[in-house]
């Protein structure tokens, strides 16, 4: 595809002159701005050229795997972050509840659903190349000038700018909208210290000091400094959402609000009147803040995004929002009750409740309530949840006694339900832990919220590429070919989480020397999925030894009082500005559990502008966080459906809302069926619509500073 750079005088502001001509956004990086053409056929905007069925195959691969090409990282980057956030199963609704073929009336059609347009990238910067956040911004051919929609996908969880293609960009391409994405700050930026390389805007990889201002993602660090610590721990990585030093959630909001605003300017620079001033080409304005119907929407960490935008939005960007299963946290809630007795737990903090989960779910999945079998057993055996038990056990983190089955796990279990994860997440807690979900989140924040540098190795932890899974010893980059090939690739294949391959979770203070975390040695000499560690990251939270006893000291209460005052920066207001606002996520939800999300939010919402607020939450039963580990994991199957079924659908309520002033449905519980067997087709009979009119018993209802969920 042909890749036009931008004319020089249209990425200087100081080219124009007059409040109706065209400029360009003062965050966008000058020589940042490229835009590509896809034809629909060979390529694509949503899938990559790929096609709805290419999607469900084994993948674009490389023509040569060390060095692959721009295009190449796009393709798959597409592919793989397509396939990380929906169940791609063609039973389990893909093709025929949603997929690229499915049309805006949700009835599948015998296409391929590739769709043309262009595609402009640029980074967002402060002006110090720090920051350089990538934003893109899809225009599809069917994009109606006189007619215009933009509708946001900032990415989900920490991924890179196509993070969330599958769920809000694929609604708002088949739409004829616009779609704003921007990676947030915590995209895919990943710096190999050792040999000084890093990432660029389109995921190829340069040595760090070519790319300079450019570079996606460059560590902190002096030449002098990063030497010494190559010294010290040799063969390490820094990754951008852990090692930035900026805690990027504190401006998710605005990265969002600044992908809306470069989409303003990406439409006016097609659709507005050409004009000539002093040689120089121009474009006067057709569209001004608050002219385009917009809707904020994406989910998990994206959907936080959204809410965060609409929260701060003083020009009114922003026309409605829908989030799906937010990763958000308030400084206050209401009362949340459900069935009328008051949840154990509301409002936390996520770095404490995943913190908590780090610590206690491996211990947790053993417990009497648990399920066994294919929701357990491939991901941890019984020896596993013992050791993990035994370590709490040991520094007082359980009051039953070493080897005391099931106490432990029981005891385990209730910790968490006494921090609000409620009973539906109970057979989740072992795949959560056992595919490290949580473990990974929970350090990636730690890093985040308290601005440690890599060189910190926060609660001894860090990052590196091994020789082998089992013994999971750090190497040089170069010694396993394929550790090489996924480091040029990892754009496209990562999710900016480590464990990602070729990246894999070092505990530096293994018995013997560092080690993959998972098959370390605590300083007991047990492999206990590393106890130190959690308990440490936990404890920079209570500001206690090991998350109880003495108090901290030294470095670690310094590191302690810094994160405590990053999460203070997070936390959210609950004020949508009157705004229509949708909330919708899975009752099951074990990462970002409903009562410190959804809920919470919905119930600051109330408190804050009052019942009549236009905020409505839709809380769906059998649906959790991981779509794709409907398909990945054995015992999900039967036991969940899909949410992006029901983030569709809000989103068509939202645009008819918005539209035709359609009634959005009030707050909700949405009763699910899911699947007798992981090979029966799921229909619609599983998935029922959000109803227009809910019976009493499924309404969600505020009153009194109380927040009501029915069971």
């Amino acid at each position: 595809m042909l890749k036009r750079t931008v004319p020089l005088c249209l990425v200087f502001a100081a080219c124009h002159t007059g409040t109706e001509v065209n400029e360009v956004p003062s965050f966008v990086v000058p020589g940042s701005v490229t835009s590509t053409p896809y034809d629909g056929n060979n390529d694509d905007l949503l899938t990559g050229g790929l096609g709805a069925l290419g999607l469900t195959g084994s993948g674009p691969t490389f023509v040569d795997p060390a060095a692959p090409t721009a295009a190449e990282l796009r393709k798959r980057a597409i592919y793989t972050n397509y396939r990380a956030l929906v169940d791609i199963s063609t039973n389990g609704g893909y093709l025929t509840l949603y997929g690229p073929n499915v049309d805006v009336n949700n009835v599948p059609q015998a296409t391929q659903g590739k769709i043309p347009g262009e595609e402009w990238l640029a980074y967002d910067d402060d002006g110090t190349g720090r920051v350089n956040v990538t934003m893109m911004v899809q225009v599809p051919s069917s994009f109606d000038a006189d007619n215009p929609c933009i509708v946001t996908a900032t990415s989900s969880g920490s991924r890179g700018v196509y993070g969330a293609i599958a769920t809000a960009g694929e609604w708002g391409l088949k739409h004829g909208c616009a779609v704003a994405y921007t990676d947030k700050g915590s995209g895919m930026g990943v710096h190999d210290l050792q040999n000084n390389t890093v990432n660029r805007i389109d995921g190829t990889r340069q040595d760090a000091t070519d790319a300079g201002t450019l570079s996606n993602f460059t560590a902190n660090l002096s030449d002098a400094d990063r030497n010494a610590f190559n010294q010290a721990s040799p063969n390490r990585f820094a990754v951008k959402h852990a090692h930035s030093q900026l805690n990027p959630e504190r401006d998710w909001g605005t990265y969002t609000l600044h992908a809306i605003e470069f989409a303003y300017y990406v439409l006016n620079q097609k659709f507005g009147t050409a004009q000539s001033n002093a040689g120089n080409a121009q474009v006067a304005r057709k569209y001004h803040p608050g002219q385009i119907l917009t809707i904020a929407a994406s989910v998990s960490n994206g959907a936080g995004a959204s809410l965060a935008a609409v929260e701060q939005d003083p020009q009114h960007w922003i026309s409605g929002v829908v989030a799906g299963e937010p990763q958000v946290q308030v400084s206050s809630t209401a009362t949340i009750q459900r069935n009328g007795v008051a949840v154990a737990a509301k409002a936390k903090p996520l770095y404490d409740y995943m913190t908590l989960a780090t610590l206690y779910q491996g211990c947790a999945a053993g417990a009497s309530a648990a399920p066994g079998g294919n929701m357990r057993d491939p991901f941890l055996t019984g020896t596993q949840i013992n050791a993990r038990c035994n370590g709490l056990t040991a520094k007082g983190l359980l009051t039953a006694g070493a080897n005391q089955q099931p106490a432990q796990s029981n005891e385990a279990l209730q910790r968490l339900a006494d921090a609000g994860y409620e009973s539906e997440t109970i057979a989740l807690h072992a795949s959560h832990f056992g595919t490290y979900a949580t473990s990974a989140v929970a350090l990636t924040y730690a890093n985040a919220y308290s601005l440690a540098s890599v060189k910190d190795n926060l609660c001894g932890y860090s990052f590196a590429v091994v020789d082998s899974q089992a013994s999971g010893l750090p190497v040089a980059l170069g010694t396993v070919a394929a550790n090489a090939n996924g480091l040029a690739q990892i754009f496209a294949n990562g999710s900016g989480v480590p464990p990602m391959f070729p990246l894999e979770v070092i505990n530096n203070n293994s018995q013997g020397g560092p080690k993959r975390d998972q098959v370390s040695l605590s300083a007991s000499g047990a492999q206990d999925f590393n106890i130190d560690g959690a308990a440490c990251l936990h404890g920079l939270w209570t500001g206690t030894i090991n998350g109880s006893g003495a108090p901290l000291t030294g470095d670690l209460l310094a590191q302690s009082n810094g994160l405590k005052a990053g999460v203070q920066q997070v936390l959210r207001s609950g004020r949508v500005r009157g705004i229509p606002t949708i909330l919708v996520q899975g009752r099951s939800d074990t990462l970002v559990p409903v009562n410190h999300a959804s809920r919470a939010y919905l119930g600051a919402n109330k408190m804050a502008e009052g019942a009549n607020s236009p905020a409505v939450y839709y809380e769906v039963t059998n649906a959790q966080h991981f779509d794709a580990f409907i398909t990945a994991f054995p015992g999900y199957q039967t036991r969940f459906i899909p949410l992006h079924r029901y983030v569709i659908q809000s989103l068509d309520l939202m645009y008819a809302h918005l539209k035709t002033g359609a009634a959005i449905p009030p707050s909700q519980v949405v009763r699910t069926t899911p699947r007798p067997t992981s090979g029966t087709m799921i229909n619609p009979s599983n998935v029922p619509p959000v109803s227009a009119t809910p019976a009493a018993a499924d309404q969600i209802t505020f009153s009194n500073g109380t927040l009501n969920v029915p069971d």
